[in-house]
């Protein structure tokens, strides 16, 4: 009853200039990923109110996809803005929603151990505390977009997730350096439009 969310948000997404471009100049859509080890599952990633992560990622992505391929043109990093609504969410910050990913997950165990299947597995990247590869976590939420679909159901518009990643800020201290707001859009209509970002205006506080 309460998992639509009505407020336009933003958010930022990541990518390299060619991408830039294309979205912003051609009218080009985002184009979905559909990685196993997707996060929050298969859709278009964007990170909630945080320019700054969405520019890390891409100068990141970008330094890692030069130095495996040397010889192609060299990418450059640049982020698109877009404003979105989340639609009928499944808000993995809301306490209801443990229940959802237990049951996706009791589905999905139950289907492999009948096809003699093991089950996905979270991975670490290179002693990577943060399972940068979440292949069950992937699996169990793309398990609940599909028992939506064969039953019916209206299915989730956008999947949100709160990560919390990175090294302590400081010495002892409980909050991590990456933790970020994390939204995986399903349903391509959630996004009403895109934006260049701009740079605050020296002259005038920001609001």
């Amino acid at each position: 009853m309460y998992s639509n969310l009505p407020n336009l948000i933003l958010a930022f997404h990541g990518c390299d200039e060619e991408t830039y471009k294309k979205v912003l100049y051609e009218h080009a859509p985002l184009r979905p990923s559909h990685n196993s080890y997707d996060w929050l599952g298969n859709g278009i990633y964007f990170w909630e109110n945080s320019l700054s992560r969405a520019e890390e990622w891409a100068v990141s992505y970008c330094k890692r996809y030069n130095k495996k391929y040397p010889n192609e043109e060299k990418k450059k990093p640049a982020v698109i803005g877009a404003v979105i609504t989340l639609g009928h969410c499944l808000d993995l910050a809301d306490y209801g929603s443990a229940e959802i990913l237990k049951n996706g997950y009791e589905i999905l165990s139950y289907e492999l151990s009948l096809v003699g299947q093991e089950m996905p597995v979270n991975k670490d990247v290179k002693g990577n505390r943060d399972l940068l590869l979440r292949e069950l976590d992937c699996a169990v939420i793309e398990r609940i977009h599909q028992y939506n679909r064969e039953l019916g159901k209206d299915g989730y518009d956008s999947v949100r997730g709160v990560f919390i990643e990175g090294k302590p800020v400081y010495n002892e201290s409980g909050i991590m350096e990456k933790t970020h707001v994390q939204l995986c859009i399903v349903n391509p209509n959630c996004i009403k439009g895109y934006f260049k970002p701009l740079e605050p205006n020296k002259y005038w506080k920001v609001v």
